[in-house]
């Protein structure tokens, strides 16, 4: 049995995610604070602008009475968000959670102190003057620049500030929806792009703590409670599997039809600082003829999950919602995806449940919010695990597992990028979102290095070496470095550049190769994770290491080069896409 390695471990971490935990259950705190801020404008401005008045109670739009007067209140909106835009910051346009992955990816998770101040100010104008936007995206971006604003004022590196931006997203989130689980598994599905202790734990801790505070601040979950539903035998979840289906459809729909909306915009002549405004027409429009469609809509998702809108009611909400949201997300304005979604997901399963022959219209239309969720935004657990959160009705978490990995699977296989993907795509990035294991940190050194190396003795001639090359000695050219060995003790290497260097300096060629090599040769030792080893090649810019036994680091076993790096990622992509004959093709050949 070969011996362990008791360095080794399942995870790497150490004493730093406590430091991390703390400075996160900070940040969280400070994210529900914003949450709570970023409410009150909501209602705030929304009571201003639709009913004249300064309460902070937050009240849906649907119930004005300014007739025609409706249209301008969005328009005014728009102007405001194109004017903080143009002479504030460009990043305050859109949904927020593409611009937190571009920090996170691109910007080194270094985000602005202008992007915490105007982002939460931004949505809560465009939300409060009647955008069908929800407060997540915002929250999740101001939460993340409170992170990252915060982890800048310390000595920490680009990963933990990462983490530390994620923690305020995350905590923002928490305490807008009262959902910490799925806060924490967004963060994981779409934000950290990793799943490492270093990282989950300190956003776990601030979505805890900001979920613990929102208790007090506004109150506890679930936001929309329902009367628990019977679980769903085998046909139900046949049916809940196709309004899955049904929700990826409509997710691929949504999506394409916000970004074809986008495109239109950029063919507009005029500054893009216009755009915001001239969405909010057509939510104005659109409000005036359909006043469900204006603002956040948590009033209407709850309409829906109890069954009260049925018939010509939902068509005219999923129209005419799908219409102003994709209009007004593609004029750049500022506001987030995700409740939107909810009212358009929700709408589809109240009106599907006329045709089902099980369940109510409540039950379906939280399947199909869960499934809308999870084909638009690519987060299948998010999505799943937020509805549970949202409305406590534990006995549908089969239903919408299977709902949201329909949905999930239809728009992998139909749509190259998310909604939120897109966005990042279209700014000239690319992003892959599938986590695996790197088989650099699961192979050892000993599997792939080369283990017939050639070696010269110290005293060979510059001039003897550059001939066997030149001639192509078979044993010689197939290594980029030729160890140098002295009694068949390694004391150095040289690479084919230092033979040319030496070449070019000394014409005579009477130099030694010991002359011209290196004497301390990075080294690389057999029971070494391949992992630990590239990273000594990046450090010390070479491209090759001399493999030595641990116990005596001048006896040469082997030799690391690129070709053994690639050979572990061969190895990876022959499991992936070499098939094997199964036992039934062997079978027919008896």
């Amino acid at each position: 049995m070969k011996s362990i390695d008791h360095k080794l471990a399942d995870f790497t971490g150490d004493k730093r995610i406590l430091l991390l935990s703390l400075m996160a259950a900070f940040i969280g705190s400070i994210s529900a604070l914003v949450a709570c801020v970023l409410v009150w404008l909501i209602a705030l401005i929304t009571n201003l602008s639709f009913y004249q008045s300064l309460s902070p109670v937050l009240r849906s739009p649907e119930s004005n009475r300014l007739g025609w007067l409706v249209i301008v209140v969005p328009v005014a909106g728009g102007l405001l968000i194109g004017l903080m835009a143009r002479y504030g910051s460009e990043k305050i346009r859109g949904h927020g959670i593409p611009e937190a992955l571009e920090a996170i990816l691109f910007g080194r998770s270094r985000m602005s102190l202008k992007v915490a101040v105007l982002k939460p100010v931004s949505s809560a104008v465009s939300i409060g003057t009647g955008g069908p936007f929800g407060a997540e995206g915002p929250i999740i971006m101001t939460g993340g620049a409170v992170g990252s604003l915060f982890a800048q004022l310390f000595h920490l590196s680009a990963g933990e500030r990462k983490t530390l931006l994620v923690a305020g997203a995350a905590g923002g989130m928490a305490a807008i929806f009262a959902s910490p689980v799925a806060a924490v598994l967004l963060a994981v599905e779409l934000l950290l792009f990793e799943w490492k202790p270093r990282s989950f734990i300190p956003v776990a801790v601030a979505a805890a703590v900001a979920a613990a505070l929102r208790v007090p601040l506004m109150g506890a979950g679930p936001i929309f409670p329902v009367t628990p539903h019977a679980a769903l035998d085998g046909a139900g979840l046949l049916i809940a599997f196709a309004v899955g289906i049904v929700g990826g459809i409509g997710a691929g729909i949504l999506t394409n039809l916000v970004y074809a909306f986008e495109d239109l915009f950029e063919r507009i002549p005029i500054h893009w600082m216009w755009y915001p405004a001239i969405g909010g027409l057509f939510v104005g429009i659109g409000g005036f003829f359909e006043p469900r469609v204006l603002g956040v809509g948590y009033d209407t998702i709850g309409g829906l999950l109890r069954g009260d809108l049925v018939g010509g009611a939902l068509i005219g909400l999923l129209i005419g919602k799908s219409l102003v949201w994709s209009i007004a997300l593609g004029s750049g304005t500022s506001g987030g995806v995700l409740a939107p979604l909810l009212i358009m997901g929700g709408a589809i399963g109240a009106f599907e449940a006329r045709f089902i022959p099980v369940g109510d219209a409540g039950l379906w239309a939280i399947v199909s919010m869960a499934a809308m969720m999870g084909g638009t935004m690519r987060s299948p657990l998010t999505a799943m695990v937020f509805t549970l959160e949202l409305t406590h009705d534990l006995n549908l978490l089969p239903a919408l597992l299977v709902g949201t990995l329909a949905a999930h699977a239809f728009t992998v296989l139909v749509l190259p990028r998310s909604i939120l993907t897109e966005k990042v795509a279209r700014r000239g990035y690319h992003i892959t979102r599938e986590y695996s294991v790197d088989p650099l940190t699961a192979l050892r050194v000993e599997e792939v290095m080369e283990r017939d190396v050639p070696t010269i003795p110290f005293d060979m001639k510059i001039g003897e070496l550059a001939g066997r090359i030149a001639d192509h000695d078979p044993r010689l050219t197939r290594f980029q470095g030729i160890p140098i060995v002295d009694r068949n003790e390694l004391v150095g290497i040289i690479t084919r550049g230092d033979v040319l260097k030496a070449l070019g300096e000394n014409p005579d060629r009477n130099a030694t190769v010991m002359d011209w090599g290196s004497r301390e040769p990075v080294v690389a030792y057999p029971d070494e994770i391949l992992h630990e080893a590239v990273a000594k090649m990046l450090r010390h810019d070479i491209g090759r290491l001399p493999v030595v036994e641990r116990a005596n680091p001048k006896r040469l076993v082997g030799y690391l080069g690129r070709a053994g790096v690639m050979a572990a990622r061969l190895k990876l992509h022959g499991e992936e896409h070499i098939r094997e004959p199964g036992l039934l093709a062997k079978l027919a050949k008896i």
